[in-house]
């Protein structure tokens, strides 16, 4: 549903010329290639194709966890790192934002988010920054409220004390169907300035296929919450369709799509994004001969993976596994799996749920075993930095 905006404050205008000049967030972060941002209102990953352009990573790699950033959080969720350093981390269940300084460890609470309803796999979930953060220091997030799931934004001012630096959420987008599963939460902007939003056919399988439905889909919408310009389906904020439950997104260096999404019992799924693609559930579940179904990249059963956050390094796909406790590396050929995935981590962290770069080879990676699915004995949750190649 797309929301009829109130004035926004003059720094949003600044925000806007940002946009227009290509300044964009991937994944939560910022770009590492600034200046191969294509121009605004042009849909990116338009066709994955195959080849590639880029050179074909080591088939076989390394995961080394260099240190705990920050531990005793609770139900951590999405993490957004801060241009001039620190990380933004939400909580699914508390509603809050936190801020840590990634040198110290320290951990000061930014505000509650107000609205958030948290049940089952709702709650606080995705955060993603403005992409005219320096200036505009507008914070978006993907909540569960008592009607819907939707997309907020709010002012971000360090200066105030802790626990009063969030302004009151500005509603951008709301309508996208809740349930008790399958909320969906990852949002992130991509190279082309636009918000990208993966959504949960919320346990109603039908959802899926309806592409006049948000639910089980890749959205793609302008800063301001309308349909952005370029989409596959005019007027409409639906990007890609037929999808389970989407919880992770990620843009390689030429800026295409992916993303990461969970199996009912047989199969999860990594999936290169194709503007307008079906992406084949409920009718299918991993790789399919069925026609106009678009198959993924990798698979893998569900005790495995249950995939949710996934970050793009030097040629590689890194997923965060819940249920398998593990993280992955999938190297790409394209928008082809160049070797067999290769697991790390298995169980030493327990159940993972969010990896954003952080810079050369290194990762963020959140763990979840907070969430009521997972089991604190691996010492609560925390943030972790990681070496990967």
């Amino acid at each position: 549903m797309i929301v009829r905006r109130r004035a926004v404050p003059a720094v949003l205008a600044a925000a806007a010329l940002l946009l227009s000049a290509g300044c964009s967030s991937g994944g939560g972060g910022f770009p590492d290639d600034a200046g191969r941002t294509p121009p605004k209102g042009t849909a990116t990953g338009t066709g994955p194709s195959s080849r590639a352009t880029a050179p074909v990573p080591a088939a076989k790699g390394s995961v080394k966890v260099l240190r705990t950033v920050a531990e005793g959080l609770k139900t951590p969720w999405g993490l957004a790192p801060l241009p001039g350093g620190g990380l933004l981390v939400s909580s699914r269940d508390d509603g809050t934002i936190s801020r840590i300084d990634e040198r110290t460890g320290r951990t000061t609470e930014l505000g509650a988010v107000s609205g958030v309803s948290a049940n089952g796999e709702g709650g606080l979930l995705g955060i993603a920054l403005s992409p005219g953060f320096a200036s505009d220091h507008m914070v978006y997030a993907y909540f569960t409220s008592a009607s819907d799931n939707r997309i907020v934004r709010m002012l971000y001012d360090g200066q105030r004390p802790a626990g009063e630096q969030l302004g009151a959420p500005d509603t951008v987008f709301k309508g996208i169907p809740k349930g008790y599963i399958h909320n969906g939460g990852r949002i992130a902007f991509g190279p082309d300035g636009m918000l990208y939003a993966g959504t949960g056919e919320s346990g109603r399988k039908g959802l899926a296929q309806d592409r006049k439905s948000l639910g089980g889909k890749i959205l793609r919408l302008t800063p301001e919450g309308e349909p952005a310009p370029g989409n596959p389906f005019p007027g409409s904020p639906v990007y890609s369709y037929g999808h389970r439950n989407v919880q992770g997104l990620a843009w390689d260096r030429e800026q295409r799509l992916f993303a990461s999404e969970f199996g009912q019992d047989t199969w999860d799924e990594l999936n290169a994004i194709k503007p307008g693609g079906n992406y084949g559930w409920p009718d299918a579940e991993g790789k399919s001969a069925e026609p106009g179904f678009q198959n993924p990249v990798a698979q893998w059963h569900t005790d495995g993976a249950s995939p949710s956050g996934i970050a793009y390094v030097d040629g590689v796909i890194w997923m965060a596994g819940l249920k398998g406790q593990r993280l992955w590396r999938v190297p790409l050929n394209g928008t082809e799996a160049s070797a067999a995935p290769q697991a790390f981590l298995k169980g030493a962290y327990g159940r993972l749920r969010t990896v954003v770069p952080a810079g050369g080879h290194k990762v963020w990676l959140v763990t979840s075993n907070t969430d009521g699915r997972g089991t604190p004995d691996k010492g609560d949750d925390r943030v972790l930095e990681a070496e990967v190649n």
